[in-house]
């Protein structure tokens, strides 16, 4: 679908040296207190011109998959009208060259095809190239060219054809041979959390023997792959907070979690009382939950001296900070960026090892059922 507004149709192209991260694609105007430009991700508008620069790489698109924070916030917006959500995506992404939600500022991530490689890209990517891309669509150079018309609007994956641009300092990752491409969409869509939590888990299992560690929003994608991280890294006890019975009939079978607690996270007292019943407070919380709110419960759900891992782009800064120090809390606070060495391997690995995440992860699939029109969603 295309827009006169579009900016991948601006022309003639610009003849700036190209930035290894995106800066040649801003089309922002400079700040007013200087010469510089604001980065992809902050920037409100991208060239998505299908030209290359040398250093870059095009794909073909086939699969959208918006973040959750941010297709919750879209539906909700509009009731759940499919094709109202449909429409304001389509017009996200011609009048910005990019999928941004502008009130979560976030957008999700991508699989396609490799369709041309520029001479200096440091990708290691070749045409045909199966991929995933692991940087977020808030920064990606995006056109969407069938206006998304095997799409409902009423789930994550989104069924798209047009294309996409990845940097020089961009992520991309092929996707498994083994898996449905669906489900590999599925994990590394949420791959940044387990690197993350295996990580903190690992150093606190070094001063804190057997660390209790909370989840909340268990059962979900990155929750559920949190808490396999966290049981190889060390964990001495699971808790895992999910908001409704469905959820605790979905996971206690799992396995991965020593107590499923049914709770709502933004329950301060609530979530607390529950989260001590349950074996708590913890030594490290996980917040995987994709709605606002849950920062002060986070904090009282954790242990003096803890750690709070928040993994949701419905995440306020100021409310966990001032929270913090209004409850005078001493814990350690970590925003997930999304990234980690290694991040998609893991992630796939614990998929493949450990059976309660890949029940999880297959049940989700089943229940959105084959993506219209192909299968890639």
């Amino acid at each position: 679908m295309s827009h006169p507004a579009d900016p991948a149709l601006r022309a003639p192209a610009p003849t700036r040296v190209s930035s290894p991260v995106g800066l040649h694609r801003v089309l922002d105007r400079p700040r007013v207190d200087g010469d510089a430009v604001p980065l992809p991700q902050a920037a409100q508008r991208l060239d998505a011109r299908s030209e290359l620069w040398p250093d870059e790489v095009r794909i073909a698109v086939d699969t959208l998959n918006l973040d959750a924070a941010s297709f919750r916030q879209l539906s909700e917006k509009h009731h759940g009208d499919g094709g109202a959500v449909r429409a304001e995506v389509l017009e996200i992404v011609a009048a910005r060259g990019k999928m941004q939600n502008p009130v979560t500022g976030s957008g999700g991530m991508l699989i396609g095809t490799v369709e041309e490689v520029g001479p200096e890209s440091p990708l290691g990517l070749t045409v045909g190239d199966r991929v995933a891309t692991l940087v977020s669509l808030s920064l990606t150079p995006l056109v969407i060219t069938d206006g998304l018309s095997r799409w409902d609007g009423r789930g994550e994956q989104v069924p798209a054809r047009g294309h996409a641009i990845l940097f020089g300092r961009s992520i991309a990752a092929a996707l498994p041979d083994d898996l449905d491409p669906r489900l590999s969409l599925m994990v590394m869509d949420v791959c940044g959390a387990p690197a993350l939590v295996e990580r903190v888990v690992g150093e606190t299992a070094g001063k804190v023997p057997s660390p209790t560690v909370l989840v909340l929003g268990g059962a979900g994608k990155s929750g559920s792959l949190s808490l396999a991280a966290a049981r190889r890294a060390g964990a001495g006890r699971l808790i895992a907070v999910v908001p409704v019975e469905r959820e605790v009939a979905l996971l206690e079978p799992t396995g991965l979690a020593d107590a499923v607690v049914l709770a709502d996270a933004r329950s301060p007292l609530g979530l607390s009382a529950a989260v001590e019943a349950a074996g708590g407070p913890a030594d490290v919380t996980v917040v995987c939950v994709d709605a606002p709110g849950c920062e002060q419960p986070a904090i009282l759900a954790t242990a003096q001296g803890g750690t709070i891992i928040f993994f949701s782009m419905a995440t306020s800064f100021s409310a966990a900070a001032l929270g913090a120090e209004g409850l005078a809390a001493d814990v350690r606070m970590i925003v997930g960026n999304g990234y980690a060495p290694g991040h998609a391997e893991l992630a796939l690995s614990l998929l493949r090892e450990v059976p309660g995440v890949r029940s999880l992860f297959e049940a989700r699939l089943a229940h959105e059922g084959p993506a219209a029109g192909g299968s890639d969603t």
